[in-house]
């Protein structure tokens, strides 16, 4: 069920309220304290993009795997844009880009019970039919800017929800080498050379080769050396100066 909202802070927090189930959608047209990743604020015109929050309850999935979440949505993300057109890439871990701007943005919470994955809240900012966006963000990019043209958001959001259903199902029927495989085929970035930063400000130059099971970014250094990337162990320099 899709449940809507003028005004929410966040439609991840209210997305933990009981008496929501796996599947419903909870969409605001505005949040006062929206949210993605890394703590980063998500900017959102209200009236011309999608922000809203699926709540799924994935009990069959070992909480080491969970990532594999991660992967489902942006592949969802991915098959809702290519009907339109729209060719996009998964910037590890799950922003969506097309070219070198970002498009959508993704942040998955978990909630465990014991050994089991109890609740996931997928949160998921789109950019629709924004043209313009503060100079603060650097890079964003809208489905209108890059088609030429308004789209229903409200189409949108129904092809959305249902290939993210499609992708959950092909998680729960125990495909994950197939979501693996597609994941790493749209990843941004894959096999070229490109700028990375450290968290001590440090740069590097690198070859993305892959994702691990666990989440975890393999870049290939120049002097040959392969090393694996916790998230918020290493950033894209999106501008390599």
């Amino acid at each position: 069920m899709i449940y809507r909202f003028d005004i929410l802070p966040s439609t991840n927090d209210e997305a933990t309220a009981p008496q929501y189930v796996e599947g419903d959608i909870i969409v605001a047209e505005r949040q006062s304290a929206g949210r993605g990743q890394r703590g980063h604020r998500w900017e959102s015109c209200q009236g011309e993009n999608l922000t809203f929050s699926l709540v799924l309850e994935p009990r069959f999935l070992n909480p080491s795997h969970q990532f594999l979440i991660s992967e489902a949505v942006a592949l969802a993300v991915c098959d809702m844009l290519m009907t339109y057109g729209i060719e996009a890439r998964i910037k590890w871990t799950n922003d969506i880009y097309v070219g070198d701007r970002k498009l959508s943005g993704i942040l998955i919470e978990h909630k465990l019970q014991g050994a089991s994955l109890a609740r996931t809240i997928v949160g998921i900012g789109l950019n629709i039919n924004q043209t313009e966006f503060s100079a603060d963000l650097p890079n964003p990019v809208s489905m209108a800017q890059i088609a030429h043209r308004c789209f229903d958001r409200e189409k949108v959001l129904g092809e959305l929800s249902e290939r993210l259903m499609r992708r959950y199902a092909q998680l729960r029927d125990g495909e994950q080498d197939a979501l693996q495989q597609d994941y790493h085929s749209r990843l941004y970035r894959l096999d070229q050379v490109h700028c990375y930063a450290l968290p001590d400000g440090s740069r590097f130059r690198g070859t993305i080769r892959g994702v691990e099971p666990t989440g975890a970014l393999c870049i290939e250094k120049e002097m040959g050396e392969l090393q694996s990337f916790l998230f918020k162990e290493v950033e894209f320099v999106i501008q390599c100066r």
